[in-house]
């Protein structure tokens, strides 16, 4: 489902990924982490062309994503045909943005309205139905400053799944909660995984890689420094770097 080859990405002259190569199947779970800074956040919005990749190829389901190749040159895509390209992938940030003027409801239906040009009441019943998923079936009505931070994060999850994408992309979507509302979050998650959504998650949460993940990578300066089964890298990391990590996050 999703392809990297030497994926390079610099800010000025500072180079934040140095070459990564990943492959993420279909229905597969991968988790990404490591410590601030090292590229897992950039990594995932390269993924769907939010940040612009300076080398290397990135494929999503087997289409190259934000160029068109000719030869041996790459053309950059119309701005049209990038967020074309975007309506199949969800991503949900660590803080919701959602619209505050909207119900929960609106958030969820603004895209397939929009977007997709789907009907307003068809729109609006499968809005209803994804909330009803995430556990909010009761919250339609409510705007974003009734909700818990917890509430928020799961319409956000609704409204991605909204757009019916093939692969779901997290970047720490718990990181800006609330201990306590954690675990709401990481249920919806899991729900997904189960059904079989191709998921890449960079995260902090340890138990859920563990538990939930299929593969779990461990990055740091902009490389993969380690990639495996979630239990093997977590129990036995073989890479000194991992090893000083995961003695200071465990």
């Amino acid at each position: 489902m999703v392809k990297a080859e030497g994926v390079r990405k610099s800010f000025g002259h500072v180079e934040v990924l140095r070459g990564i190569d990943l492959e993420v199947a279909p229905r597969e779970v991968m988790c990404v982490i490591g410590p601030s800074g090292s590229g897992k956040s950039t990594f995932l919005r390269c993924i769907n062309h939010l940040e612009k990749i300076n080398a290397g190829r990135l494929w999503v389901d087997g289409q190259l994503v934000g160029y068109r190749q000719k030869g041996d040159v790459l053309h950059e895509l119309r701005d049209r045909e990038v967020s074309a390209q975007r309506r199949d992938i969800g991503m949900v940030f660590q803080r919701f943005n959602l619209f505050p003027h909207m119900t929960a409801l609106e958030n969820v239906i603004e895209a397939p309205t929009r977007v997709k040009g789907l009907k307003r009441q068809d729109a609006r019943a499968r809005g209803s139905e994804l909330l009803e998923r995430v556990g909010l079936g009761d919250r339609v009505h409510n705007y974003p400053n009734q909700l818990s931070g917890g509430q928020q994060q799961r319409v956000a999850i609704a409204r991605a799944l909204a757009m019916e994408p093939k692969l779901m992309l997290f970047d720490e979507p718990t990181s800006a909660l609330d201990p306590e509302l954690v675990g709401e979050v990481l249920d919806v998650m899991r729900a997904l995984a189960a059904d079989g959504m191709t998921m890449v998650v960079v995260t902090h949460e340890m138990g859920f890689a563990r538990e939930v993940g299929d593969t779990l990578v461990f990055m740091d300066d902009g490389v993969v420094v380690e990639a495996g089964a979630p239990k093997a890298v977590l129990t036995d990391p073989q890479h000194p770097r991992t090893q000083a990590f995961l003695s200071k996050v465990l």
